[in-house]
């Protein structure tokens, strides 16, 4: 959700155990803007929380005029200084999917992963090395966190337009969804440049509008069933779930520009959710 309304926009979620503390909401409000200032973002959207045993981080990102690929991800242990996290490469993202429980809250902490390789030995036999990498937490939660924004970061049809440049960007013209749409899933995209067409046909593909239909809906979601969508406020405020990672809410009011997404949880994928449907 967008860092200058955060105060406001926070109490949307609130019904889902989203809170934030008047002190925390004041800090970040305020080091958010200067790191607005500071990078020269088009705005900074504060992404969540995930929590650790000793401490919590708390995640931001400034974006750029291409909403989709100029971006960059900070974190923050008192809500008022950013560090900004590593780019979260394919061999680490590797290496992070070995590592399996909570934070520890500490960003210099070091995991150790073990490897046996197989390598030549005399009179061609293979013998076995031992190698052990270490992987930083400050590592792990880049990771984490583009893999939450790759599975479960979505956005309503119209509210991005994508520019004959390739520049996608917030559409000004977007005045919400209606009440009927905002209770389809068909009518929220991934927000995520792998996020693909391939699984409509060519009918289906025939009506989209090329400038706006240029996301995977989430309604085509493995397994069936890993969003729940409700009403709240009577109809007032639509809020998606996504039982796949536990904590993300999504929230939007119909017939408004007003919509955002947040995530607080512990940063582990929820495994069980093929065996809760």
């Amino acid at each position: 959700m967008d860092s200058e309304t955060l105060h406001l926009n926070i109490d949307y979620v609130g019904s889902s155990g989203i809170l934030l503390s008047t002190e925390q909401k004041t800090s970040l409000q305020n080091s958010l803007l200067i790191l607005k200032h500071q990078n020269k973002f088009k705005k900074v959207i504060f992404w969540g929380k995930i929590t650790g045993y000793s401490k919590d981080y708390f995640i931001a990102q400034g974006v750029g005029n291409d909403e989709m690929k100029d971006k960059k991800t900070f974190y923050s242990l008192d809500c008022n200084k950013w560090a900004l996290l590593p780019i979260a490469t394919d061999e680490l993202k590797i290496l992070c999917s070995r590592i399996k429980g909570r934070f520890a809250g500490d960003p210099s902490y070091e995991y150790e992963h073990v490897e046996i390789r197989k390598v030549p030995g005399e009179n061609g036999e293979e013998n076995e090395e031992e190698t052990t990498i270490a992987i930083r937490e400050e590592e792990r939660l880049a990771v984490t966190i583009e893999t939450i924004d790759r599975d479960v970061k979505i956005v309503p049809r119209g509210a991005y337009i994508k520019l004959p440049t390739g520049e996608i960007q917030s559409n000004p013209s977007f005045e919400g969804l209606s009440t009927s749409n905002a209770a389809k899933l068909t009518s929220y995209f991934h927000f995520d440049k792998s996020a693909s067409l391939n699984k409509k046909n060519i009918i289906q593909k025939a009506t989209f509008d090329k400038s706006l239909d240029f996301l995977g809906d989430i309604s085509e979601d493995i397994p069936k069933g890993s969003w729940s969508v409700q009403f709240e406020r009577g109809d007032a405020v639509a809020t998606i779930r996504s039982l796949l990672w536990i904590g993300s809410i999504f929230y939007h009011v119909p017939d408004s520009r007003h919509y955002g997404q947040v995530y607080v949880g512990n940063g582990e994928m929820n495994l069980d959710l093929p065996f809760m449907l």
